[in-house]
């Protein structure tokens, strides 16, 4: 049942929608788990808002899990405007030079103990730009999911994309391919010439249809996380495992970080925001990581045909 009531302003229906979806994700993945989420509710200075963030650390399924809700808002820094003017040129700022700026979202990010089960990611929000007498002068929307697996499984990879395109197809055919393509180009560590995992969908700035529409669309989007990926969680937590696939996990992991440390944009957002929640921003990390010198893993192994298919993007669906 959808939580949304369009009589009310967008800002309020998202706001509920991440409440009530941190909630119900937390509770699913707690019956794969013998341990609970622990709440950490924290405020921004100056009344700029705050959130919660739940956490599951050292659990028998999940290492290290994470599923954060904020609500925000203030002015917004002057190098934060500067960026968003590359996507938003119609921003207009006040005689000082400031906006003021309202933010929500749900962001998640679960590592699991066992490397033949896929990290995964998920992040959807919602911003506005506000005019001085508080009306919206601009919005748009972001999101997306993004399966992060140490070993390829091809079924899990069909099974996730699978159901997020069921989810965008209602909004448009054409949304999926564009958002799959989007999340292959979002997560790619350049430096690497790899993608971060095996995809999803992504998009950002997006703000082409109606929104009470992209609303619905996030609604969505968000009922595909828990049966797109609890059933992956489910096969594989308790497959037997060597030290050599934990190390490539970790290696696999380091890869994680790179990525959400040089590229990733809601992370530069978070740590350039004043008065932001750090631990909040830097919940997606894993609990371990590692560095290997030069590795490369050998021709034909297991661990060389993950790394196939993040330097060459396929289509799974």
């Amino acid at each position: 049942m959808s939580v949304l009531n369009p009589s009310l302003p967008v800002r309020e229906q998202m706001e509920a929608l991440i409440r009530a979806k941190q909630l119900e994700i937390c509770k699913g993945l707690e019956t794969l788990d013998t341990k609970k989420f622990k709440a950490d509710e924290w405020t921004r200075g100056n009344n700029g808002g705050g959130g919660k963030s739940m956490v599951l650390q050292d659990g028998e399924t999940f290492e290290k899990a994470g599923v954060n809700i904020s609500v925000v808002h203030g002015p917004l820094p002057h190098a934060a405007i500067e960026k968003m003017k590359n996507d938003h040129k119609d921003i207009k700022v006040d005689q000082n030079g400031e906006v003021t700026f309202f933010a929500c979202g749900l962001s998640m990010v679960i590592h699991p103990i066992n490397p033949h089960a896929p990290t995964m990611h998920l992040n959807y929000r919602y911003f506005e730009i506000l005019n001085n007498d508080g009306s919206v002068q601009t919005w748009w929307f972001g999101g997306g999911a993004d399966l992060t697996p140490s070993y390829l499984y091809i079924d899990d990879a069909k099974h996730f994309h699978k159901l997020h395109k069921d989810a965008l197809d209602p909004f448009g055919l054409e949304l999926y391919p564009e958002f799959k393509i989007w999340c292959d180009n979002y997560f790619k560590i350049t430096h690497r010439n790899e993608t971060r995992g095996v995809g999803g969908i992504f998009y950002d700035d997006f703000n082409k249809i109606d929104a009470q529409k992209c609303l619905e669309m996030s609604e969505s989007c968000l009922n595909a996380m828990l049966p797109s990926y609890l059933p992956l969680i489910a096969k594989r937590k308790d497959m037997p495992f060597t030290e050599k696939e934990k190390e490539w996990q970790q290696i696999r992991r380091g890869r994680y970080v790179e990525f959400n440390l040089v590229y990733d944009r809601g992370t530069k957002f978070g740590l350039q925001t004043p008065n932001s929640r750090i631990e909040s921003i830097l919940m997606s990390m894993p609990k371990t990581a590692t560095w290997l010198y030069n590795h490369e893993p050998e021709e034909g192994s297991r661990e060389a045909e993950l790394l196939k298919v993040t330097r060459n993007p396929i289509n799974w669906v």
